[in-house]
């Protein structure tokens, strides 16, 4: 390699590391080291959030720590690369643990450990260069060690180093690990390299992050998620089970709609803060409900609809469903569109104007959790974390 392997263990591991107070620092195109960063703002979602080029004259020190905060289990977090993409180096969450993956000369490294992080807490990360090892610490203690050693001697110190926060730089094809990139995450308080000179900005108005979350999905009212009802499938006998957890008094708008193209709106869940009351529409029927639950059961069986409020029996309310209705109803299903936060309209994937304005502490279809990053989604919604 023709940079040292100190380089790459400074420069690389601990070069994107710096941010300070929430919504500081930046003017439009240009953000500061200090600044605190909402990761999973709206742009290409590989591509970094900021990103910077420094002489390697320049590094004074192979030492960087940071603040992460997050509910998501996986994300880019930073990059940094040498001789303009040949040499590399990545630190991100898969399953809530952190990632680092190198790559040298002809070598790839990937090495994953130390404790979960997608607790929505603040944890303070540290990486360091220690002779022929570069350590992650987290909250003080050793979270992941890489040792690498290179036979043949390492050249001078020459170049540029890129970084970037929240993204890459190079073809995601030229990773060892595969993983989702967009993080709903937070970064702040880091100082890295003793650099100070301001980062580009992809975006040229950062997005806040919030100053206390919750775990769920928050829709802001401006759009929806949708998937694709035959990613669900009917088994043979049973039927569809939708389950929504969150404070309902505090939810406006459409909070989920099934609807085939061609065909009339199958179901709607809507909330209003009007009326105080959640309205379970199933074609020309609706059924009104106080908004005073927190865990809402729809079971759509082939001959029956059942409403559950809040696991209670006392609170099933049921619904048949005429021969004609099971039919229509089946045929519907394996081609539909399932939309959360907006009311399909008469176009394929079309939503109207009633976007939820609220927070779906859990979502889940057929015993499943549902990942919102894996929906066709507006950029807005923070998949993983609430206002709290």
């Amino acid at each position: 390699m023709a940079v040292p392997w100190k380089v790459i263990a400074g420069g690389l591991l601990l070069a994107l590391l710096g941010w300070g107070a929430e919504g500081q620092g930046y003017r439009p195109g240009k953000v500061s080291g200090s600044a605190t960063l909402y990761l999973g703002q709206e742009r290409d979602i590989w591509r970094p959030l900021i990103h910077t080029t420094v002489n390697l004259s320049e590094i004074s020190s192979i030492k960087s720590s940071f603040q992460l905060r997050t509910f998501d289990a996986e994300g880019a977090i930073f990059y940094g690369d040498t001789k303009n993409g040949q040499d590399w180096f990545i630190l991100a969450l898969k399953d809530g643990i952190p990632l680092m993956q190198i790559s040298k000369e002809e070598m790839l490294v990937s090495v994953m450990g130390g404790p979960k992080l997608n607790d929505g807490k603040w944890h303070t990360l540290e990486v360091s260069n220690q002779g022929k090892f570069v350590v992650l610490e987290v909250d003080g203690s050793n979270g992941l060690v890489v040792g690498m050693q290179q036979k043949k001697n390492e050249e001078l110190l020459t170049g540029e180093l890129r970084l970037a926060v929240g993204g890459l730089l190079i073809d995601r094809g030229e990773l060892f690990v595969q993983f989702e990139p967009q993080m709903d995450g937070c970064v702040r308080e880091g100082s890295w390299l003793n650099l100070s000179g301001p980062w580009e900005a992809e975006a040229g108005e950062l997005w806040p992050c919030y100053q206390h979350i919750q775990p769920g999905s928050y829709f802001p009212g401006t759009g929806f998620a949708i998937f694709k009802t035959s990613d669900f499938p009917i088994m043979e006998g049973d039927g569809v089970k939708l389950e929504i957890k969150g404070d309902f008094s505090k939810m406006d708008g459409t909070i989920f709609s099934i609807k085939a193209p061609g065909q009339p709106l199958m179901f709607a869940l809507v909330a209003s803060n009007n009326t105080k009351e959640v309205t379970f529409n199933f074609g020309s029927d609706s059924f009104n409900m106080k908004d005073t639950f927190k865990n809402l059961a729809i079971i759509i069986q082939m001959d029956l609809i059942q409403v559950i409020q809040d696991g209670d029996e006392l609170k099933t309310t049921r619904f048949p469903i005429s021969p004609t209705g099971q039919q229509d109803y089946l045929i519907s299903w394996r081609e539909a569109n399932l939309a959360f936060g907006g009311l399909l309209g008469e176009g394929e994937g079309n939503v109207g104007s009633q976007f939820l304005t609220g927070c779906l502490e859990k979502i889940q279809v057929q015993g499943r959790d549902l990942d919102l990053d894996l929906a066709v989604k507006h950029m807005s919604i923070s998949s993983h974390s609430c206002p709290a």
